[in-house]
């Protein structure tokens, strides 16, 4: 079965789509108790991204080094207490207290997790921070990464984040996956 928009804004917590299936019990739970923390947000990104995998073993935040990274300045928080695959409402609930109000949380040494109030919000904050985390960890290798000063990174964050923001500027890459993938809905 191909997954669709339809199937996923379809699926619910407990539920999933007709033909899919999970190799794991109730790996649905946690982000049930993630959703019941964020109640304004309707939509999570979560995969195993490599730069966001890696990035998440050193247990810190983002920092503000590049235009990207504001957008996380002071808006995400870090999952420190990894117990393996998530399968149980517990972890969940510590999950949603370390993304608190925030837009994302780093899951340490498992990876990142964006929240928006749409799929293309979420999916942006998503791509966005792996692509944060793959400069930072670049930056890292090559020396000490400059900092963009703390005023500059909240009025940037401001500028470039929100339902919005979050939604235009995903635009680009939904037309451009459409546009290549004429089929991708049949």
């Amino acid at each position: 079965m191909t997954m669709t928009p339809e199937a996923m804004t379809h699926a619910s917590v407990g539920t999933l789509p007709e033909g899919v299936s999970l190799p794991l019990p109730q790996r649905n739970l946690s982000f049930e108790q993630e959703r019941a923390v964020r109640k304004q947000e309707l939509a999570a990104a979560h995969t195993h991204s490599v730069h966001g995998k890696a990035f998440s073993s050193l247990g810190v935040p983002l920092a503000p080094i590049t235009q990207d990274a504001c957008a996380f300045y002071e808006d995400h928080g870090i999952y420190s207490d990894y117990r393996g695959v998530v399968n149980d409402t517990e972890e969940g609930r510590r999950i949603g207290a370390a993304l608190g109000d925030g837009k994302a949380v780093v899951l340490r040494n498992h990876g990142l997790l964006t929240v928006g109030a749409s799929v293309a919000e979420a999916a942006w904050y998503f791509i966005t921070m792996e692509r944060s985390c793959q400069a930072q960890l670049l930056a890292m290798a090559a020396g000490e990464p400059a900092l963009i000063d703390p005023e500059t990174a909240r009025t940037v964050r401001d500028q470039i984040s929100g339902p919005l923001a979050g939604w235009f500027q995903f635009r680009p890459l939904w037309d451009q996956v459409t546009a290549e993938q004429p089929d991708l809905f049949d």
